[in-house]
């Protein structure tokens, strides 16, 4: 082959690469705001699922980075009164980043856990999203939020054969209600919640 077929074949490839390029781009600058809009929405649904009792939609009163990871947390009010608080948080699974939503009373102990998205493997950590894993967390004290093998313990029973993902979502919920405790035990969060309405 010629140092002219060479260049040929050269120039042909990088006209078929930039072409992808911008067909690529194309596609995803007429999708990404429709992926941002539903993934807005599907996370709004979720968080007025975690707070039945609220009379009110949950105010976002800050953000964090656990697993240095972009998150959110929420004030929950009843009547003007805040009555609990939900964070967003992450825990690193098996082969995903686990993406949970933490919903907590003013006693700070869990009142309900909802897995927003993960990857984790079907058919073993998957079942992190089932209810019989999920409801092990409510009414949990900070102090109870630790995985365990065995029954017989009032901690978070690991699925089995997939711990790690029960590690990560149990991390994940730990971390988050760490960080309301120790943000909100003194109860700030109706000042900030209101900040934030004007």
């Amino acid at each position: 082959m010629t140092i002219k077929e060479i260049m040929k074949v050269t120039a042909g490839l990088a006209i078929i690469y930039l072409i992808g390029g911008v067909l690529l781009a194309g596609v995803y600058a007429k999708t990404s705001p429709v992926i941002f809009k539903k993934a807005k929405e599907e996370k709004e649904a979720a968080l007025k699922k975690m707070a039945p009792e609220a009379d009110a939609a949950p105010v976002k009163i800050g953000d964090w980075e656990p697993v240095h990871k972009h998150a959110e947390y929420y004030s929950v009010t009843k009547g003007g009164e805040t009555i609990g608080y939900i964070a967003e948080t992450y825990g690193k699974g098996y082969s995903s980043y686990i993406n949970i939503l933490v919903a907590v009373g003013k006693d700070f102990k869990v009142r309900k856990i909802n897995i927003l998205h993960h990857a984790e493997t079907p058919g073993l950590g998957d079942e992190i999203e089932r209810a019989y894993f999920k409801d092990q967390y409510e009414g949990k004290a900070i102090e109870l939020l630790e995985v365990v093998k065995l029954e017989g313990t009032e901690k978070i029973l690991a699925i089995s054969g997939a711990t790690i993902s029960s590690r990560a979502v149990t991390k994940g919920v730990k971390d988050a209600v760490a960080m309301l405790k120790e943000k909100y035990e003194g109860g700030e969060a109706i000042a900030e919640a209101k900040e934030a309405k004007e």
